[in-house]
Formats: C-alpha cells, sequence, structure tokens
C-alpha cells in the first residue's frame, strides 16, 4: 500500500468513529456551550478531537493535529480537522453537520475526507488520483450562473472576524438561487459532486480547519478553490476565506468580490 492510500485508510477509520460519536450525541444532550469567540461547541466536537489526537500520536507520531477544538506537535505533516462542521445547526439537533479531515504537507492539503453520518455519504480525495462519494468517482457540474440550475451557498458570519460580503450576495441572488446549509463544508461536497456550483466562505481565523479537506475533494472533482481574492493560501494557518467553485463561474465570482473590495470590518 502506497503512503498516500495509508493516510486515506487511516482517515476513513477516524471519519468514521467520528461519525459515530456525533450520532451518539445527535439526540440527546450534546452539551452545546459557547466558545470565548461566540461560536458553538459540543460533547461531541471534543470527543472526536481527542480522539483523532490519541491516534495520531499513535499512528503518526511524527506528525501533529490542528483541531478546532485542540492541537498536538510541530511539524509539516498537519491532520487539519473540524470534528463538527455546522456546530450551530448539530446542536440544535439540525442534521446537516459534518466531520472533516485533511493530511496537510508544506501548507498543501494531500489528502482529504468528509463524512456526513446523517445519509452516510464518505467523500474522499487523494492528490492526484480523483475525488470519490462512497467509492465512486464524482465531478463538479459546468453550470453557469443565470442558469436556472445554478446554486450557491453563502455564509453571513458575526462581523467582527470576517470579511463583508454582503455586496457581492446581493449581486449573487440576481445571478444564481442562493442558500445556506449551515455547513461549509457540506455545502463544498454539493460543489464536488455537482449540486451546486458555487459556495462563498468568509471565515478566516482557525477557518483552515474548514477548508484543507474541501480544497484537495473539489479541486480533484474538477473544480477550483481559492481564498476570496482568486488566490491559492496555506491551510495550515488562518485563511482569507474561500471561493469554492465548479470552476466555470470562478473568474466571475473573483472578479465580483474583488469589485466590492472587501474589507474586514
Amino acid at each position: 500500500m502506497k503512503i498516500e492510500e495509508k493516510y486515506l485508510e487511516f482517515a476513513k477509520n477516524i471519519a468514521y468513529k467520528a461519525g459515530k460519536i456525533m450520532l451518539k450525541y445527535f439526540k440527546t444532550n450534546n452539551g452545546a456551550s459557547y466558545k470565548i469567540d461566540q461560536t458553538i461547541v459540543t460533547k461531541a466536537d471534543t470527543e472526536i478531537n481527542d480522539y483523532l489526537i490519541k491516534q495520531v500520536k499513535k499512528v503518526f507520531p511524527t506528525h501533529s493535529v490542528d483541531g478546532e477544538e485542540d492541537q498536538f506537535g510541530n511539524s509539516n505533516y498537519i491532520w487539519v480537522c473540524d470534528p463538527v462542521d455546522g456546530t450551530a445547526m448539530y446542536a440544535r439537533h439540525i442534521p446537516t453537520a459534518v466531520f472533516s479531515l485533511a493530511l496537510v504537507v508544506h501548507g498543501k492539503p494531500i489528502v482529504g475526507v468528509v463524512y456526513d453520518p446523517f445519509t452516510n455519504n464518505l467523500y474522499s480525495a487523494i492528490k492526484g488520483k480523483g475525488a470519490y462519494q462512497n467509492n465512486k468517482k464524482i465531478k463538479v457540474n459546468d453550470i453557469d450562473f443565470n442558469d436556472i440550475r445554478s446554486v450557491s451557498n453563502v455564509d453571513i458570519m458575526p462581523k467582527e472576524q470576517y470579511y463583508n460580503i454582503s455586496g457581492p450576495i446581493k449581486e449573487l441572488i440576481e445571478k444564481s438561487y442562493c442558500v445556506s446549509l449551515g455547513s461549509v463544508i457540506r455545502a463544498g461536497m454539493c460543489v464536488a459532486n455537482g449540486e451546486f456550483n458555487l459556495a462563498l466562505f468568509p471565515g478566516t481565523k482557525h477557518k483552515n480547519c474548514d477548508i484543507a479537506a474541501v480544497k484537495v475533494i473539489v479541486e480533484e472533482a474538477g473544480g477550483k478553490v481559492t481564498n476570496l481574492f482568486g488566490d491559492e493560501q496555506r491551510y495550515d494557518q488562518d485563511i482569507d476565506g474561500a471561493i469554492i467553485s465548479n470552476g466555470k463561474v470562478h473568474d466571475e465570482i473573483t472578479d465580483l468580490v474583488n469589485k466590492y473590495s472587501i474589507k474586514s470590518f
């Protein structure tokens, strides 16, 4: 087994365990509380993050972990994880949350998995090997804006930490049906498998955890993932938001974002 396949197998095993933990707490008291940054954390978030660190220490002790809830080690091989993306929905017992894990090497994701335990869908990719949903190869669509089939996901976030994308959204709603699933990672998988043609994300601080796996999966499905301004970025540090697209609409949405010269509040 090639080393990348070993990494992917490890990531899949973590994902399935994470899914069991998510389901365990979903319909019960999930211990939801607010962190200092006013985002929600649940028992599932911390339990999954702790489990990942334990397994990385055991299987890949020279690697490190950058989890949304806890970190471990100092390495160029970093397991970047969002234990429960869509925690606000999950805490309210709305089944749109997913687990996400990527192996990031020198800032670039080379392996990624996303698991939706509510539909039992596992999305995965190895850099250069294509993207898959439950072992079936997937690809992005070729839908333009101003097409009745165009669907875009937009995330609106607390202004204290994120870019203001209200201007681009006002124009986007004239071109595309806009929704917000409550999980940018889940929306990213909708781009990867051709259901959506865009997801627009203004997250910055520690939001590499949200986009690392999305980057490799969507691009292996034929799409494109950049920061909000159309530039490449590292996924072992804070990011400048993300444009997640089918590639066909990427330049158009990038131009729209840059038109408004978005600045943080």
